[in-house]
């Protein structure tokens, strides 16, 4: 499938424009999952201005979605009608100041906060270290893990807005949440500023170096997976409930359920993003029918079903 090319347009009505812009880019590369259809329009922005000067010129009908690392995001097959923001290299940057605070880019990976942190001896940042995301995605998901969570270092935020306005949140209007805030879904988060706690280096990367073995044995890291597919319900854990409905293993199509962590979906390099969701709203059933329980995605999936042949 291929969407209207929007490239002239965004020339036109940008003319200083400095990121580059793609016509009916495939995502495929930008989802973990290796699935899906093409963005209509796949924008990466040279920076914060470029960005803000790229929202404020263009319609403010067309749909724009920012990702990071594309860690927990599945694109149906069909695609993604009007912009996809990339935020890459020019939102990676992170730095250290004084009193344990760490501010960094949206488009940092988790895993490099984590380490850098680390090494500058503060603490509370190595939870990062278990989220395969970038720090855009964690402060939209109050991502968390390992007994840690985004809220828990939180200081204030830097976003854009869907008209290209300068937004800053504080910590109680982010709205934390489990797995969520009530920041606006059209917000593009572009940088945020943490605190820890002192704390000594070689413990901190001792604690990482666990955190990397626990994963290592536990879940399907080095698979075409998109991170923990539910959210756990209260008072319970999502992967406990879909092994006790007999789905371990379950396959649809090219799709699989881990045999090693029953909350990641694997897919096979013939998967379509379709089976990816059928998958998964198969086991939401059967879940339900056997504990009665609803389990809701915690990836986010996001464009249009492929057309039937």
């Amino acid at each position: 499938m291929s969407f209207e090319d929007l490239t002239p347009i965004v020339r036109a009505l940008v003319p200083g424009l400095q990121g580059t812009v793609t016509a009916n880019a495939s995502m495929k590369p930008y989802s973990w999952f290796r699935t899906g259809g093409p963005a209509q329009l796949l924008f990466e922005p040279a920076g914060e201005i470029d960005l803000i000067e790229f929202l404020r010129h263009i319609p403010t009908d067309w749909p724009v979605m920012a990702i990071g690392l594309g860690s927990n995001l599945l694109v149906r097959d069909g695609g993604l009608p009007g912009v996809v923001v990339k935020l890459g290299k020019p939102f990676g940057e992170i730095e250290l100041l004084p009193d344990c605070q760490v501010r960094t880019g949206a488009g940092a990976p988790d895993v490099k906060v984590a380490r850098a942190a680390a090494e500058a001896g503060i603490a509370g940042f190595t939870f990062l270290r278990g989220i395969p995301g970038a720090i855009g995605g964690a402060l939209r998901m109050n991502g968390g893990a390992y007994g840690g969570e985004v809220k828990d270092i939180f200081v204030e935020a830097r976003a854009i807005s869907r008209t290209g306005h300068v937004l800053t949140f504080d910590h109680a209007g982010m709205g934390f949440r489990y797995r969520g805030t009530g920041v606006p879904a059209d917000a593009i988060f572009v940088s945020a500023l943490f605190r820890g706690t002192p704390g000594k280096p070689e413990e901190l990367l001792a604690a990482m170096d666990e955190i990397t073995r626990q994963r290592s044995a536990t879940q399907p890291v080095n698979t075409r997976t998109g991170g923990s597919t539910f959210a756990n319900p209260p008072g319970h854990s999502a992967w406990k409930l879909v092994d006790q409905a007999g789905c371990r293993g379950l396959r649809i199509g090219g799709a699989q359920v881990s045999e090693l962590h029953t909350n990641f979906l694997i897919a096979s390099p013939e998967a379509t993003s379709a089976d990816i969701e059928a998958l998964g709203e198969e086991v939401r059933r059967r879940v339900l029918a056997t504990s009665g329980v609803e389990l809701h995605w915690e990836i986010k999936r996001v464009g249009l079903a492929a057309e039937r042949q």
